[in-house]
């Protein structure tokens, strides 16, 4: 791939007294041993070292050549056209070719989207495991935020059509939709959202009517990303059907019909976000169009709620992947410039700051990685893993997307006044941060589901409690004063959960019952972790970041006693620093006041 202007880099080097480097030219899969650390925790090491030299591609293009296209393509938004140059009513989108060049490497070099649908990507004779396509999402969202979208709904639309899609459909459209050579890929789209319901999908008023062995669809969708995708999953309430989310059904509706004559539906405008500005969001004016529908009428939600709880991890990993690059940032500021005679880093406040930048990351890497293996699990015939999986999504997608924007503005505020002008990244990454706390499911929606649905209707806090204390149970090298106080954590999260989950009046403790299943959780995976890694490398710093997180996101603490003594600066000297950090060592500074 080649740069489609100047490179930046070119104008930086060389040039003394710069207000703070940035990450270009940064390779993001070599500048974070913790994905790699994690990666081999969780693959078969065959699968490991087959996609390592794919990730360090990725890496390397996400710092430079895929950054500057993310950068353009953001300060070029698509274009809604609504004729062509006859005057014929033809509509379509135009996209700066820098968005172009990221679909090609999204889709066509890396068939990111089809990783966990088709076989053979990127010469890999099987699918790939969730954990190993979201490695390569995490990488190319520290590049691309907005392009995320399309890609998770491609891959969700493929899912949804192999698992509930008639045979006919899926010889029809499922090739397509996985397909890596661009000339023939047809990227997906889920159209959802409504103005009478948004989170409230009982409530949607498009309707379907049979006519042959297809449906038409009659409605208004108000907020579709990926607008001009070509083939589209979307909820409708067939004729005759009752109320609520049990009347709905799942429809395929494509773009194009058979003979190439456009659907029977428009895009009415495109939205003006606050961020995600290079993919197309629009709203759709559904005047009859064609559709197909898929699955089982009266479980169209159910199975629409596979691709949400999909893209709910999707967004988690996503999110991380901001946190991610937010944190090279600040840290390549924080060495890279010096005022008052000494580096950022060195300063006390600002190593303080790093370390709640660096933390939030941590965590929801750990997460992410620990929710995508359930998935696998899942995927696979567990029972135990999909109850796992029902806990661990929604409380992912509530408190990493929350985080995000914390630790994009904090990173922000690290490069100071410039990293607010759009030249830099930092500005972008703030934009794009909110998005994740909004998009399948606002703040609230997604706590109570972890706690009223997962834990008050299922009983998935058993399966979260089973899961962490048989991963306490296999660190027999992590000291066992850790481990006891992990396990009380535990134990007091999860009976908080519960208690919360019981009774109407605690609704409103939901946020916080769900966001101390996150802490608690993270604490205790980033001790096995650490763990884990120790006996393969000899570093044991995960489990220093277990103890932040219980002294830091769990323990209350008194806000007129100073907090920096000095077991946590050490801690956050080794954290910050280059060396690993021997068990003996961390024994002490885990139990130590």
């Amino acid at each position: 791939m080649q740069p489609l202007k100047h490179d930046r880099r070119a104008d930086d080097a060389g040039q003394p007294g710069l207000l703070a480097p940035d990450t270009s030219g940064m390779n993001f899969y070599r500048a974070d041993p913790a994905l790699a650390d994690l990666l081999r925790l969780h693959l078969p090491e065959a699968l490991f070292r087959h996609i390592e030299p794919h990730l360090d591609r990725l890496g390397g293009l996400a710092g430079g050549h895929l950054d500057e296209c993310a950068r353009l393509a953001d300060r070029h938004p698509p274009v809604l056209h609504q004729r062509d140059r006859f005057g014929r009513d033809s509509q379509w989108i135009e996209y700066h070719p820098a968005y172009r060049e990221l679909e090609k490497a999204a889709f066509g070099e890396f068939g990111i989207h089809a990783m966990s649908v088709r076989k053979g990507i990127l010469d890999w004779p099987d699918k790939y495991p969730v954990v190993a396509k979201h490695a390569f999402t995490f990488l190319f969202n520290q590049a691309e935020f907005g392009l995320g979208c399309p890609i998770n709904v491609t891959d969700g639309c493929a899912r949804l059509l192999a698992n509930f899609g008639s045979e006919a459909l899926k010889a029809r459209y499922l090739d397509g939709l996985t397909q890596t050579d661009m000339n023939r890929l047809t990227q997906g789209g889920q159209f959802m959202t409504e103005k009478e319901g948004g989170s409230d999908v009982g409530t949607l008023t498009t309707s379907a009517v049979q006519e042959g062995d297809h449906w038409r669809l009659t409605g208004e969708k108000w907020f579709c990303s990926n607008a001009d995708a070509e083939v589209v999953m979307l909820l409708a309430r067939p004729e005759g059907a009752g109320p609520g989310t049990r009347g709905v059904g799942l429809f395929l509706m494509p773009r194009r019909l058979e003979g190439g004559s456009p659907n029977h539906y428009r895009i009415v405008r495109l939205k003006d976000k606050l961020g995600t500005r290079s993919m197309a969001s629009g709203e759709i004016k559904l005047e009859g169009a064609i559709a197909y529908a898929v699955g089982r009428l009266d479980r169209g939600f159910v199975q629409m709620a596979e691709m949400v709880n999909s893209s709910r991890l999707s967004n988690g990993v996503k999110s991380a992947a901001l946190m991610r690059r937010a944190h090279h940032d600040a840290m390549t500021v924080a060495k890279g410039r010096v005022v008052f005679g000494q580096r950022i880093v060195d300063l006390p406040l600002a190593r303080r700051q790093l370390m709640k930048i660096g933390l939030a990351t941590e965590q929801a890497l750990s997460m992410s990685f620990l929710t995508a293996d359930a998935l696998d699990r899942a995927e696979a015939g567990s029972q135990d893993a999909a109850a796992l999986l029902r806990i661990l999504t929604p409380t992912l997608k509530f408190r990493a997307t929350r985080d995000a924007r914390k630790v994009c503005g904090d990173a922000l505020e690290m490069r100071g006044g410039i990293g607010y002008i759009e030249e830099f990244a930092t500005a972008r990454l703030l934009r794009d941060a909110h998005l994740g706390s909004i998009w399948e499911g606002t703040g609230n929606i997604v706590a109570l589901d972890a706690l009223k649905r997962a834990v008050g209707r299922h009983g998935a806090d058993a399966a979260l409690a089973a899961d962490l204390h048989a991963r306490l149970d296999d660190s027999a090298n992590v000291p066992r004063a850790w481990r006891g106080r992990l396990r009380e954590l535990t134990d007091r999260a999860v009976g908080f959960a519960r208690e919360v989950a019981s009774r109407a009046d605690n609704e409103a403790e939901a946020r916080r019952a769900t966001s101390l299943l996150y802490h608690v959780a993270s604490a205790v995976a980033l001790a096995w972790e650490g763990g884990r890694i120790h006996e393969m490398r000899g570093d044991a710093r995960r489990l220093l970041l277990s103890r932040l997180v219980v002294d830091h996101r769990v323990s209350a603490g008194d806000p007129f006693r100073p907090t920096e003594n000095t077991v946590q600066r050490a801690i956050t000297g080794h954290l910050l620093g280059e060396h690993a950090v021997g068990m003996a060592e961390v024994g002490e500074l885990l139990i130590a006041g």
